[in-house]
């Protein structure tokens, strides 16, 4: 699904191609070398954190620093995907920080007695945290870094291989009207 955007800069005029450090005018080039830089970054170390909102951006960074002049900064457009959306520009940092100052009150989800207690949490937070929608791409994938983070944080292992991505994408739409019961399940099926 595309993204909605309203008076974008960051894409090349007359299109809804961001503009990149490679210079790639066409979105399905862009997206493979999107993926590739991502992948590569993937097999480095991650940056180091407090799980908080400056280390959710600086993951961002990291995974993207190849791709966009903007990697790890939070979206300045007003933009959404569908019906929905996101959060406005002017209430991002705002929002995210009393986000993530919940989660660390919730001691970034460790202590959670079981992995059911956990996804529920975990379903709660990414919810809020895609409404909120802070970059103006790779929202989704550095969701599930953090998400990865998280659960190694709280004492269990996330398997990717049994994730689902139609399943888990359609209960992230579902969780941005507040059914988070599928992304729990969704989250307790890879842990």
């Amino acid at each position: 699904m595309r993204y909605n955007a309203v008076d974008d800069p960051l894409c090349y005029p007359g299109t809804h191609v961001l503009r990149n450090k490679a210079d790639i005018e066409d979105q399905a080039e862009l997206d493979e070398f999107e993926q590739l830089m991502f992948d590569s970054r993937a097999e480095e170390e991650l940056p180091g954190g407090n799980l908080d909102f400056a280390h959710y951006c600086s993951l961002h960074r990291h995974f993207f620093q190849d791709v966009y002049e903007w990697a790890g900064e939070p979206r300045a457009i007003r933009t959404g995907k569908g019906e929905n959306w996101f959060c406005y520009p002017e209430y991002i940092v705002p929002e995210a920080t009393k986000l993530f100052a919940k989660l660390a009150d919730r001691n970034s989800l460790a202590e959670a007695n079981d992995a059911a207690e956990f996804a529920k949490e975990a379903a709660w937070f990414l919810a809020e945290l895609n409404a909120i929608h802070t970059f103006r791409e790779g929202n989704g994938r550095i969701q599930l870094v953090f998400l990865t983070l998280l659960t190694r944080h709280a004492g269990f292992n996330l398997n990717e291989d049994l994730l689902r991505p139609e399943h888990f994408l359609n209960a992230m739409i579902g969780s941005f009207s507040g059914n988070l019961q599928p992304l729990a399940e969704e989250i307790q099926r890879v842990l």
